[in-house]
């Protein structure tokens, strides 16, 4: 039996179908979910959510953060932003990357919460970065 994956940003639902398998960018680690998967709720990183049918990869998107909810039967990705892995542009991740960095160095020590967000960016435009890197090498 399929599992019903949704991928929704602030902005509209973005995806919506079935698929056999989902793998997630958990925060703590790469997480499949299939059909039966136990209720939970998890936070994601920058990453890539990949969509199966048996084994045949069907889509790669990148999503740069936020959170999912996965019940026995559905898989809810809230992510603040996604895109298709082959719409991503090595230009934008590499500004991305360097912005985030900058931000990064700026922030007060003393504040660690703002330290953690402005971490939290520099890992999801590296993961971009990464992907990129991933789809260019053929992986």
């Amino acid at each position: 039996m399929p599992i019903n994956l949704e991928i929704v940003s602030p902005e509209k639902l973005l995806l919506s179908r079935d698929v056999d398998m989902v793998v997630i960018p958990a925060s703590e680690g790469d997480m499949g979910v299939l059909e039966g998967h136990s209720p939970t709720t998890v936070t994601l990183r920058g990453g890539i959510v990949s969509l199966y049918e048996g084994d045949r990869l069907l889509e790669s998107l990148f999503v740069a953060g936020g959170f999912a909810e996965v019940t026995p039967d559905r898989c809810t990705v809230l992510a603040g932003e996604a895109m298709a892995v082959n719409e991503l542009d090595r230009t934008e991740a590499e500004k991305r990357l360097r912005d985030a960095e900058e931000a990064h160095a700026q922030v007060d020590s003393d504040d660690l919460a703002e330290g953690e967000l402005a971490l939290e960016r520099v890992h999801s435009a590296r993961a971009m970065m990464e992907a990129i890197d991933g789809l260019l090498s053929g992986h």
